[in-house]
């Protein structure tokens, strides 16, 4: 990489907050922050789409509560998995450029904690445990799910050669939303769950755009591609729109689902939320724009409570 490239002003962002992961032996602990296990909103981006999909097709197909709540906990559990497989992947592809940008200095490969050929094996292990996982599904559901490989593979380049890489990041984490339908009932409606699916892709550039939107200076210097740049001025307005055609994607999405009302009032509260969200953020600091990635979780949230507040009442009718 060209050091002329290199920002010079990493002390700009503040230092990293202590977490429970510094209390962590430190021979393992540089494997812990590239799995980014500290950081929820990651695993909660890929696991709410897998959520929405698994309890509408319960809700659709009547499907006792149980089994709802087991395929929940799996994909929980493959949620982390397969974030900590995207982080590595994309910290993998970036380390030189994470070097020069404040906000990804301290991350293990870019601050040489690690080496390549350590954090290799650490993939290397991680998807031998997520091909297991999926393993435990149907066969269609396991083709399903490591297809989606190719894709979180794809994204890191695309931040290389496309203005729009977020589009390809929301396809990897909205996934799920094909994945949880599959699982539960061994094929996909893709009359119902390509909205909802698109629904998330929405969602994820909606979020995405704004968190990364502090890194906007960094990435025009080191040639890196990202809706934050091409949103440009008229990033906010830009938001409000994916924001409401993620909600009206997923309506559209439960009203051919048969939803009830619950669904749409969480649906509602989700939107409502991200609205007044990107009406707060201020995109010049840069505690705003993290802040804004947790903060997000609430609409992933919102429309999982929504619908299983549907589910749960069709189910004690």
């Amino acid at each position: 990489m060209d050091k002329s490239l290199i920002i010079n002003h990493l002390d700009d962002y503040p230092a990293p907050a202590v977490t429970w992961v510094d209390n962590v032996p430190s021979n393992i602990r540089p494997y812990f922050y590239l799995a980014r296990v500290h950081k929820s909103s990651g695993t909660l981006s890929l696991f709410y789409p897998c959520a929405w999909s698994v309890i509408m097709t319960c809700y659709a197909r009547s499907v006792p509560m149980t089994t709802a709540w087991i395929y929940l906990g799996f994909f929980l559990v493959a949620s982390h998995v397969f974030h900590a497989i995207g982080c590595v992947i994309n910290d993998m592809w970036d380390k030189d450029i994470d070097a020069a940008i404040s906000r990804t200095s301290t991350r293990p490969l870019a601050a040489g904690d690690l080496s390549m050929f350590q954090a290799l094996i650490f993939l290397v292990l991680q998807l031998a445990l997520g091909v297991w996982l999926f393993m435990q599904l149907d066969e269609y559901s396991l083709t399903l799910g490591l297809s989606s490989l190719g894709l979180v593979v794809l994204y890191p380049l695309m931040k290389r050669i496309n203005d729009l890489p977020q589009i390809v990041l929301g396809l990897c984490l909205s996934w799920g939303a094909l994945l949880g339908t599959a699982s539960v009932a061994g094929t996909v409606d893709f009359d119902v769950y390509i909205p909802l699916f698109m629904g998330g892709v929405c969602w994820t550039v909606a979020y995405s755009s704004s968190y990364i939107r502090q890194d906007r200076d960094a990435h025009v210097k080191n040639g890196i591609h990202s809706t934050a740049i091409s949103f440009g001025d008229q990033i906010r307005p830009i938001l409000v729109v994916f924001t409401l055609a993620a909600c009206s994607a997923i309506s559209y999405a439960g009203i051919l689902n048969g939803q009830g009302i619950p669904f749409f009032i969480g649906v509602a509260l989700g939107t409502l939320h991200l609205v007044v969200l990107i009406a707060r953020i201020d995109f010049t600091d840069k505690s705003s724009c993290d802040a804004s990635l947790f903060s997000n979780s609430w609409f992933g949230f919102w429309v999982w409570t929504g619908a299983m507040a549907d589910y749960v009442l069709k189910m004690q009718s």
